[in-house]
């Protein structure tokens, strides 16, 4: 049997192989942030699809931190059922399961959350999400630490089996981490250690809040592709140096950020017309432009945070690490794993074009994903559309 399909371990849990779904937002919660029965089918089948390890898409902290319409939250208690019949759909499947926590920061709209932005530092003009965010006072960063922790304590009592920080894609927690969104000079900015202090904090709040045998995960970018410095090979490594002497059970390495860099993120095509659908029409005039020029720039290399993942995983050790980002050949994520690169292979587009394709590569049907990169399902969560496979065009 290949080395993926074996059984391995993080932290307390024994995973059935080596596959985990990334976390990606499905824009199938409701109004509310609530878990919906469409939610609850796309994860059952995702586990019937033999997927190890589910990690759904990122569940906002605070109202302040929700990032999409349609995203799932975990912000108040009235959350809790309906993440317990997530949780349990997949778990009746033999499948493990994490909830990914975040707090969107600069990275969401007044639309969605009501009031300006907030973030580390003051910023320009965010040409994504059309606002200046505001600095965050000591009181606001306390509040969002201690957010995280009760968020932490919501998903002990839905039954999960850990959780994951996000501390990548360019929100807050990725925001504080990095020199380009992050400058302070007081104790939380102004030197490695003290942009790490936030998600340190994080992360023993969240450690307070967790039982004994749930996993403590993180998400990092390992370079934010911002215009000017953030993120480095070299302080990500520093970081993760840094996470596993906390520590923390498990590592994920991405890269980019959805305001500067978001195609460095999500490489293959880059669908201009998909994107601006719904678009108001002065956006469109000003997006369209933007977009076009990206076009043909962000071609899919295969196993892309792969180099990173070589970087990183001499310094956490026995710290299981996974690697997400254009994970397309089966042979390929075999020598990844056995090479010692990662310990896990993420996939995110492959799962949602076919959430079946680890049972297909366990019966030999299948020896590559049929995913193609097109990014049309990035832009319909864009439109606020369900996740799906849209190679076909949207729905009319």
């Amino acid at each position: 049997m290949s080395t993926l399909l074996e059984p391995k371990s993080i932290g307390k849990i024994e995973v059935k192989n080596c596959f985990v779904h990334s976390a990606t937002y499905e824009c199938m919660a409701d109004s509310q942030g609530k878990v919906t029965d469409k939610l609850i089918s796309r994860y059952g089948r995702l586990a019937r699809g033999g997927v190890g390890l589910i990690i759904p898409g990122y569940c906002f902290v605070m109202p302040n931190g929700r990032a999409g319409k349609y995203q799932t939250g975990i912000h108040s208690d009235a959350m809790i059922d309906g993440l317990k019949e997530l949780v349990d759909a997949v778990k009746a499947e033999g499948s493990k399961i994490v909830f990914q926590l975040m707090h969107s920061g600069r990275q969401t709209s007044k639309d969605i959350i009501g009031q300006t932005q907030v973030a580390p530092s003051k910023g320009p003009m965010d040409t994504i999400y059309m606002a200046k965010p505001r600095k965050m006072n000591e009181d606001e960063i306390q509040e969002v630490i201690n957010a995280f922790g009760t968020a932490a304590a919501r998903a002990k009592k839905s039954g999960v089996d850990g959780v994951q920080v996000h501390a990548a894609h360019g929100y807050l927690v990725n925001q504080f981490l990095s020199p380009f969104f992050n400058k302070r000079t007081d104790s939380w900015g102004g030197s490695d250690e003290n942009r790490f202090k936030f998600i340190k904090e994080v992360i023993l709040e969240i450690k307070k809040n967790i039982s004994d045998n749930m996993i403590l995960l993180v998400k990092l970018n390992t370079q934010d592709f911002t215009p000017k410095t953030g993120i480095t090979l070299q302080l990500a490594k520093k970081y993760s140096q840094w996470l596993h002497d906390l520590p923390i059970d498990g590592l994920e390495v991405s890269c980019g950020t959805i305001s500067y860099s978001m195609f460095n993120m999500v490489r293959g095509d880059v669908p201009t017309n998909e994107l601006v659908t719904n678009f108001p029409l002065w956006r469109k005039i000003i997006g369209k432009p933007m977009l076009k020029k990206m076009e043909g720039k962000f071609n899919l290399e295969e196993g892309y945070n792969v180099e990173a993942a070589k970087l990183i995983k001499p310094v956490i050790g026995n710290i299981p690490l996974m690697v997400v980002g254009g994970m397309r050949r089966f042979d390929h994520m075999e020598e990844v794993v056995e090479k010692g690169y990662a310990d896990f292979i993420s996939m995110s587009r492959p799962f949602i074009r076919e959430p079946n394709i680890v049972n297909k590569f366990k019966d030999g049907k299948a020896d590559k994903v049929s995913c193609v990169s097109c990014n049309k399902c990035f832009a319909g969560v864009a439109n606020d559309l369900p996740v799906a496979c849209y190679n076909k065009g949207f729905p009319q």
